[in-house]
């Protein structure tokens, strides 16, 4: 891997294994919220000062907030520090990835990323980070790393031993009880048409409910439930999407259902999966690109190569605001260049290679996953040749209601086609609603039926 810059760190390992070679120590686990932050990151900053010490992130929403708005800005008088373009972005490399690299490549006469003052703002409440020491002592995979136990609520491996353990705590991370969404995606051509197909997303993480226990979660087998319904166009309108995703994949693999307005039936989607097309989204990501990775790991092997810097997108508050339309943000070949904000972070290096018994329009992932909240924030991804295919872009915000830190916009950028699928889009819509008190009985086959509409 070119341009890798690995921080030295007793914590910081590389493993070429699926799993874990040993529990952390006592010793390891008394430094979480000490030395190491409450999830596990490096509390101090780097050594030449551009990343800042971690002093708990954002801890309460600025003077004017009201829950249900969209996320005011905490910083707005902050101006980017410099600018990066193809005409410069080499003298940056060692803090970009190869796929970020190739998007100046692509994009010479347009793309740029505004660099800005790097703000550690990610934050939890405190019971995630009680959940999480616990988790450190107790967490383990089962199955080859395709599930696991003794966790609950928490993030499970804050000092992880191996690649898969860091791609648990990226699917488990800390995202509220329950949050209904309301918003779209759109395909953009490379000539910068596109159409928004809307969706009504509901999340139920059982992992995080109030009272959770890791025997609780073995034995109900249940991580969280998803339920997308789209809402337009009108053509679309109806069809739905609902998902249980398990603990112990291979005891129980996902489990999925759709609903077709036009047969009004609902079927279950056992392929609703790996590399299944996702949603409606024109041949542009995969099912387990929503999110930058979800479901099984078992089809790859896992290295946890290390730390790196990285130019990532955070605090993105201005992409994120109900002051911007869709039309401000999807521009041909990216998105709104001066809507972006990018920052300089540590983040955990993952790599993914297909098992030689399975197959994957992605051979190999790269990963790079934020220290501070586990969210991957830059995913490249590889075809069967070896040649960068795809990147994934996560313009992440705390969303200090809960508190979290969560992409607020997913990108993924299909380099061979010049086309790119923008997935959040909200900023004509309504805010995220994790105040929402959900139910088991709206998470059935029979409920995706009553609900669907021709």
């Amino acid at each position: 891997m070119k341009n890798l810059s690995v921080i030295a760190s007793s914590i910081v390992i590389a493993i070429a294994s699926t799993h874990a070679l040993a529990k952390v120590s006592d010793a390891e686990i008394a430094e979480l919220g000490q030395r190491l932050t409450p999830l596990g990151a490096i509390q101090a900053g780097n050594a030449d000062g551009s990343i800042p010490a971690w002093t708990g992130g954002i801890t309460s929403a600025p003077e004017g907030y009201t829950v249900g708005d969209f996320h005011i800005d905490p910083f707005p008088d902050d101006k980017p520090l410099f600018i990066i373009t193809a005409a410069n972005y080499k003298e940056y490399a060692e803090f970009l990835s190869d796929g970020q690299q190739k998007l100046f490549e692509t994009y010479p006469d347009t793309y740029k990323m505004p660099v800005y003052q790097t703000r550690r703002t990610a934050s939890n409440p405190q019971f995630v980070y009680d959940a999480t020491k616990r988790n450190a002592k107790t967490a383990e995979l089962i199955q080859d790393g395709n599930g696991l136990k003794g966790a609950a609520i928490g993030i499970p491996f804050p000092i992880p031993q191996s690649g898969v353990e860091a791609i648990w705590n990226h699917t488990l991370r800390y995202r509220g009880q329950g949050v209904q969404r309301n918003g779209g995606q759109a395909a953009v051509t490379a000539g910068g048409d596109y159409n928004v197909i809307g969706f009504d997303e509901q999340l139920m993480i059982k992992y995080a409910e109030t009272g959770m226990t890791p025997e609780r979660l073995t034995e109900e087998n249940i991580l969280f439930k998803f339920k997308q319904s789209v809402t337009k166009p009108a053509r679309l309108a109806g069809t739905a999407l609902l998902v249980h995703e398990t603990v112990d994949q291979v005891k129980e693999p996902r489990q999925a259902w759709t609903y077709n307005t036009g047969q009004r039936r609902v079927r279950r989607a056992p392929n609703i999966a790996y590399d299944a097309p996702g949603t409606q989204a024109d041949g542009l990501r995969t099912t387990d690109d929503f999110d930058m990775f979800n479901g099984s790991p078992n089809r790859y092997n896992w290295t946890l190569v290390g730390k790196q810097e990285l130019y990532v997108a955070y605090n993105s508050y201005a992409i994120h605001s109900n002051n911007v339309t869709y039309e401000d943000i999807l521009h041909a070949g990216h998105v709104n260049p001066d809507l972006t904000r990018f920052e300089k972070h540590r983040v955990w290096v993952v790599e993914a290679n297909i098992k030689d018994e399975f197959r994957h329009i992605y051979q190999k992932r790269v990963f790079y996953i934020d220290e501070d909240s586990w969210q991957i924030q830059v995913a490249d991804m590889y075809d069967n040749r070896g040649e960068l295919y795809r990147v994934g872009i996560a313009h992440g915000v705390n969303y200090y209601d809960v508190p979290t830190h969560w992409s607020t916009l997913d990108v993924y950028h299909d380099l061979n086609s010049r086309r790119y699928l923008a997935i959040g889009l909200d900023n004509e819509e309504s805010m995220y609603d994790f105040t929402i008190e959900l139910d088991d009985r709206e998470f059935t086959p029979q409920a995706l039926r009553r609900e669907g509409k021709r």
